[in-house]
């Protein structure tokens, strides 16, 4: 199948899917979530191992705001229903198949959603991880349940109000990457030759079980209704589309 927004391979049980929006620096949009989740199904019968990837330079930098904003200029809608996307993380933390994020250069915002509901996460040296919501007025609130699983509430929170990037060795010592090197293909091949003895029904067992001790579910509608709140906020809709149209930050005159 030909997808506008990612490119796939298989290779016997693992499924390599890739964010391909080099126009936009690998953002989200609709369209990027419609096609993950149709892979992810294609995955649920006999794939062991996805592993997610983006571009040498970026792995994703989270919500698409010049698409945001070309959809309040044609059609008048500001605010994006935030829960498919919400699902798509549940779906790489729970599902019946082993998620890596193989991370080079820069992660942001939702771009750190996928990383942090993934099973491992692999990065090189070039890695960076960052939260820019509140510079917006705004905060990952779709992310926060996935981070804090995997990192915890205090180093989330510090992710989250300081805003700015982190470096790949901090990201390890605060258990959001599991490991990095300068050749990250040779540490990802080393982890696939490992992953690959699992059964399906062993994966299929133990995530379930994971997914019981685990409260994203538990979570869903507060994040969901947290992110509609700031999204619908006209002032911080206002500084967005001053983004995309000028490159000024909120706080710029």
């Amino acid at each position: 199948m030909n997808y506008q927004t990612i490119q796939v391979r298989f290779q016997e049980s693992i499924c390599y899917l890739r964010f391909y929006r080099p126009e936009a620096n690998n953002t989200i949009n609709n369209t990027l979530i419609e096609e993950c989740m149709h892979v992810l199904a294609l995955c649920e019968e006999s794939v062991t191992i996805v592993v997610l990837e983006g571009l040498p330079e970026v792995f994703c930098l989270g919500a698409d705001f010049q698409g945001m904003y070309e959809k309040m200029e044609n059609e008048h809608e500001h605010v994006q229903n935030p829960e498919p996307l919400y699902d798509l993380w549940l779906k790489l933390a729970t599902g019946p198949y082993i998620t890596i994020s193989h991370v080079r250069g820069k992660a942001n915002a939702g771009g750190i959603g996928f990383i942090a509901a993934s099973d491992i996460v692999i990065a090189d040296q070039t890695a960076q991880f960052s939260l820019s919501e509140l510079l917006f007025g705004l905060f990952p609130a779709c992310v926060l349940p996935f981070l804090v699983r995997r990192v915890g509430f205090q180093k989330a929170n510090y992710l989250t109000l300081m805003t700015q990037p982190i470096r790949v060795e901090q990201a390890l010592t605060w258990g959001l990457v599991d490991a990095y090197d300068a050749q990250s293909d040779t540490v990802l091949r080393k982890h696939l030759l490992r992953l690959r003895r699992l059964s399906k029904t062993g994966i299929l067992r133990y995530k379930r079980f994971m997914d019981k001790l685990s409260d994203l579910r538990q979570y869903k509608s507060l994040a969901l209704a947290s992110n509609q709140e700031v999204f619908s906020d006209a002032q911080n809709l206002k500084g967005i589309f001053r983004y995309v149209e000028t490159g000024q930050f909120p706080w710029m005159d």
